[in-house]
């Protein structure tokens, strides 16, 4: 049977009360958001600690029933036959709340700058990366989430050599962080006449979008170089030195922006920038407090394969967790739920294991 802090419920149930009779009390604008973020987050863990309850006290009614020799044996097998199935429910409940408790990692709510650069294949391996870009912007507007493309660098025959965009809305990273990684795809190409499959990659990064308060950038640590920034010629060659370049001295990161803005463009790398720096000071923290980085779904490098997509045989397989979706034509259309909802299981059922293995 699934054991559960009973404490921290208590507290969850308190701080939720506490919430409640806040807003009903009218704190001002901005402290009714803040309010109402935190009731939304704790509303499905309260729910499921009062079902629970109301679930145990019943299969202690039906025990205390069976247990008693006074009951009628008929109601006895009555209470037996209802036992099993709320004993059932109760055990469901707990697991669920299990993983409702744990420790949650403070960038999930947060929104994502994603990341997505051609690989090997040269003009294909730059489709795929449109393809892949045009997927997870599908996979968004379903959800309801705004995506806001920063910068792009269009391959010569289509699709991308880079683009970065800001994903918004609510649970954006948590949703989407397992997607960092190297994506291979194998198709035959448009500009294929022998029927050949060629495999191209491209890589995906999904940043925690970082506030100031998340990160501190002192102003001596930034280099700021401005540049022409390169037109398609003729009368739309960008004559201003429009670009923006940031390098981060101590960590010699490096941002560059080359759209029309000046002013913008030095507000988007500061973005990007910041992303990047809390992603690493994120990295770093995880290393340095256990060996537990290991236990999550893959490793979070950059250079690990994660997914192969296979066009010929219509499959989708995601090599952290060996699963194998014949669906690829939905997936790649945003399709991405099942996917997604997998591997958050997995990371879920990891951090269970191990804290099972240190409890």
């Amino acid at each position: 049977m699934t054991e559960l802090p009973r404490e921290r419920m208590d507290q969850v149930l308190k701080r939720f009360e506490l919430i409640e009779a806040q807003m009903a009390a009218g704190p001002s604008p901005d402290e009714y958001v803040k309010l109402a973020s935190e009731y939304a987050e704790l509303q499905e863990v309260v729910e499921s600690i009062r079902t629970l309850r109301k679930a145990e006290e019943e299969l202690a009614d039906l025990e205390a029933m069976i247990a008693d020799k006074a009951t009628e044996r008929e109601m006895r097998e009555l209470a037996e036959a209802d036992r099993k199935e709320v004993d059932e429910q109760v055990e469901d409940l707990r697991q669920k709340l299990q993983v409702l408790l744990m420790p949650k990692d403070e960038a999930d709510q947060k929104n994502a700058i994603l990341e997505i650069r051609a690989g090997t294949g040269g003009h294909e391996a730059a489709l795929f990366a449109g393809d892949l870009f045009r997927m997870y912007e599908r996979y968004a507007a379903e959800r309801g989430w705004r995506v806001e493309v920063m910068s792009a660098s269009e391959g010569e025959a289509g699709g991308y050599k880079e683009i970065i965009a800001t994903v918004s809305g609510r649970g954006v990273f948590s949703r989407l962080k397992f997607e960092s990684g190297v994506h291979r795809v194998q198709r035959v190409p448009a500009t294929e006449t022998q029927g050949r499959i060629h495999t191209s990659a491209a890589t995906v990064a999904v940043l925690p979008e970082a506030e100031e308060v998340d990160i501190e950038i002192r102003p001596e640590d930034i280099r700021i170089d401005t540049m022409r920034s390169s037109g398609a010629g003729g009368q739309h060659v960008n004559t201003t030195d429009s670009a923006v370049r940031l390098t981060h001295i101590p960590t010699g990161i490096v941002v560059l922006q080359s759209e029309k803005s000046q002013h913008q463009n030095r507000a988007r790398a500061m973005q990007i920038l910041r992303a990047r720096l809390f992603d690493a000071e994120r990295s770093k923290a995880e290393d340095e407090r256990s060996e537990a980085r290991r236990l999550q779904v893959g490793t979070g490098d950059r250079s690990e394969r994660i997914r192969t997509y296979n066009f010929p045989q219509g499959r989708v397989t995601d090599h952290r967790i060996n699963l194998t979706l014949y669906k690829l034509d939905r997936v790649i259309q945003g399709d991405m739920d099942e996917l997604i909802d997998a591997l958050i299981a997995d990371h879920q059922s990891r951090l269970l294991a191990e804290a099972d293995a240190e409890s």
